[in-house]
This record gives structure tokens, C-alpha cells and sequence, in this order.
């Protein structure tokens, strides 16, 4: 892992069914197998995910020539490729601008992966096209291509700079998750030792100066009361990209329920994670302990080589459990019961994770994840919304609030 459910009756009725057919899903766990009638749904809506680290592999590689994976081709070593993204019926994906949050040069680093997705998109034109507004994202799905945006994982990024901040968007970033693994000068981090109790003045002052922008504030990564206190300030609606419920699965990173009903209220989406250490209780149980070790490591071998083979070493002997695709949509039920059907989505993190659950392994499977909703009784309106209406929406408002900025 890397620097790792409509209002009034129908909303009723909605998640009584989704009450009823929960216990189902629980008691069968056996493979989901997919349907000409669940496909057909699929290949209707539109599937936005909210993060994938395909950027990363390459700096990992330090190939930004595009010529060790070559996605045109199948790639193995992946959770990407185009063959499966078309397979997986992606309609726009989130790609991750992210470097490490331990980084002397994050500002430089930030605009190399910025470039590297841009250079992506434009190495596959085919299939590929930028976005920047959802406008865009129909526009370019309705062409047969993938919408592709930017998502800056860190505000590490900025260097506490909202000039910073406004040239990545001016690039072509439309969110920044607030912290990644370690606090910032101006927000706690989930997976650090709370300094701020959320949000300084600046933090606060980056959420608006975002909302201004008609950037996306992404939640994930962040300490609960960093959730709460960016709830508080923000004009707009706010996203995690890539985060799962915390009364599933109690991982810091992960959203209290507490915090699922305020977004409700903020009109916001929480996109769910695949990584096993957050839809797993056992994972998430584990997880701490690796992100203990994760340091310890980094401390003692500066040698990134080094560093690498101890951390894979030690993971090696303490494995994740991997859970499997009934957790996931587990996960996205549970945000549906208490946030509501209009504030839930997916965000795989797909090449970000190490370790996949069961039938979720690549970016070709998202359609059983909605042969699950429709097996479990959801409508084909509902996992419409959840797989990108939802982001579609929040996108619109997001915009309407930057446009009408005073």
C-alpha cells in the first residue's frame, strides 16, 4: 500500500429494501456472477471513479516515458490497462497526482505527476480525453471516450502556498484530499498524532480558497475532527475520494457515522474504498501496526531500495486480509443507510492498494459490484447514482458555487 443508498417515501421505502436484502447479502458470500441484466445496467449509467494510482507506478519506476507499461497492452503487474478499463465500463476516472508526504520537493513532484497525467492522456488519445467540468465528462463519454481529471492526493502539495494551490488548478487539478499519512502545518492527518484538532485559520483558508476555485475538498486521509471542522467552513460539497465506513471497519482513515450524517446535510458524496485494510475489521486492525512499522523502516533504512525490500519483508509475514466484494458493497450500503442513496460512490484506489479483496482485483470487475446492488434488491436508479451520479452532482455544485463566488 502506498503512503497508505430518494427523499420522503421513495428514500424510505429505498432503504427498507436495502435493510431487508443487507441480512441476505451477509448470510450469501459465495462468487457474485455476472448477468446480461446487471451488464446492461452498467454499461447504462456512468461509472466514475474517484482515484486510481496509475500515475504513481510510473514515478515508482521512474518511467515517465510510458515505455515499461505500455497500457495498450495487458499488464499483469497492474490493476490498469485499457483492455480492462473498457472491460470495467469506466466512464471517467480520477487519476491521482500523489507523492510521498515525507517529500522535500512535493511542489515539484506534485506538477511532474501532473505532467505525467496529462502526457498519459495524451500518449492514448483514443481513449483517453482531459476533463475539467462535468459537462466535459459527458461530453467525452458520449464520444466512447474516458474522461480523465486530476486529483491531487496531499496538501503537502501546496507547501502552504494558495498560490500553490491555484496553479495546480489552473493545471487542471479539481480536488485535493487536505492531508495525506502526516499532518500538515494547517490539518491533522487520520494516521498521525493530532496536533490542530482539525483545521487551523490557513486550513480553513485553503478549504474556501478551494471552494472559490470550484476545486473539490476530498476528506479522505483526513483525522475525523479535520472531517467535522472542514463540514463547518465549506461553501460547497465535499468528497472522500477514496474512503469506507468506520463502523465496518475502524480505521481512522475510514468515516464515522457521525460524519456521514453531516454530509448528508453538506450535500457530499463519500467514495468507497477497496484497499482490504479498510473494509475488513481485521485489516483495519492490522493496519495501525503497519503503518508503525512503515516509519520505523523509513527511519531506518534511508536507502529506498533498502527500505522497499525490508517493509515488503515484514508485510510478507504479516499478511492483509483480503475480504472480498461483499465487503465493499457492505460498505456502500451502510453510507447508504445513514448518509442516504444521493451520498455514496466508488473510489477503488486501484494501483494505490497492495492488496485487493476478493473479485474486486482490477479495474475490469466494477461490473459485479453492480450485480451485488441489484442482487440485494437495489434499483437500477439507485446504483446509478452510486456508481457516478452522486460525483456528477457534487461536481455541479461545486461549480455553481465557484461561478456565483462573491
Amino acid at each position: 500500500m502506498k503512503r497508505i443508498l430518494v427523499l420522503g417515501t421513495t428514500l424510505a421505502l429505498i432503504c427498507l429494501a436495502s435493510q431487508a436484502t443487507f441480512a441476505q447479502g451477509k448470510a450469501k458470500r459465495g462468487l457474485v456472477k455476472l448477468t446480461d441484466e446487471a451488464l446492461k445496467i452498467h454499461r447504462a449509467g456512468l461509472l466514475i471513479d474517484g482515484h486510481n494510482d496509475l500515475p504513481w507506478q510510473y514515478r515508482k519506476r521512474n518511467d515517465f516515458s510510458f515505455r515499461s507499461f505500455d497500457i495498450s497492452r495487458p499488464q499483469s503487474l497492474l490493476h490498469t490497462d485499457i483492455e480492462r478499463l473498457k472491460r470495467g465500463g469506466v466512464g471517467a476516472q480520477f487519476w491521482s497526482a500523489y507523492v510521498d508526504a515525507d517529500s522535500k520537493f512535493a511542489v515539484k513532484e506534485t506538477l511532474e505527476q501532473i505532467d505525467v497525467i496529462h502526457r498519459l492522456v495524451r500518449t492514448y488519445p483514443d481513449t483517453f480525453e482531459m476533463a475539467y467540468t462535468a459537462d466535459d465528462i459527458l461530453r467525452i463519454r458520449k464520444s466512447g471516450k474516458i474522461a480523465s481529471l486530476i486529483g491531487v492526493e496531499g496538501g503537502h502539495a501546496i507547501d502552504n502556498s494558495l498560490g500553490v494551490l491555484r496553479t495546480l488548478h489552473a493545471l487542471g487539478a479539481r480536488y485535493m484530499t487536505l492531508t495525506h499519512t502526516d499532518n500538515l502545518d494547517w490539518a491533522d492527518s487520520a494516521t498521525d498524532v493530532p496536533k490542530h484538532k482539525g483545521l487551523t485559520k490557513f486550513g480553513e483558508s485553503v478549504v474556501l480558497e478551494m471552494n472559490r476555485l470550484g476545486m473539490l475538498v476530498d476528506i479522505s486521509h483526513v483525522s475525523a475532527d479535520t472531517m467535522r471542522h472542514t463540514l463547518k467552513v465549506t461553501k460547497a460539497p465535499v468528497i472522500a475520494s477514496h474512503s469506507s465506513a468506520f463502523a465496518l471497519a475502524a480505521h481512522p482513515r475510514n468515516v464515522p457515522d457521525d460524519v456521514l450524517k453531516e454530509v448528508k446535510k453538506n450535500g457530499g458524496v463519500i467514495m468507497v474504498n477497496f484497499y482490504s485494510g479498510f473494509i475488513t475489521q481485521e485489516g483495519a486492525k492490522l493496519l495501525p501496526e503497519l503503518m508503525t512499522k512503515y516509519r520505523e523502516l523509513r527511519k531506518q533504512y534511508p536507502n529506498d531500495a533498502e527500505f522497499r525490500e525490508a517493509y515488503q519483508a515484514w508485510k510478507k509475514e504479516h499478511p492483509m486480509p483480503t475480504g472480498s466484494i461483499h465487503d465493499v458493497v457492505d460498505h456502500i450500503e451502510h453510507i447508504g443507510r445513514v448518509a442516504g442513496i444521493d451520498h455514496v460512490g466508488i473510489g477503488s484506489d486501484f494501483d494505490g492498494i497492495s492488496t485487493c479483496p476478493r473479485q474486486l482485483e482490477d479495474v475490469a470487475t466494477f461490473p459485479l459490484i453492480t450485480q451485488e446492488l441489484l442482487n440485494r434488491g437495489h434499483s437500477r436508479e439507485a446504483i446509478h447514482k452510486i456508481l457516478g451520479g452522486n460525483v456528477l452532482r457534487v461536481m455541479r455544485a461545486a461549480e455553481a458555487v465557484a461561478k456565483n463566488w462573491k
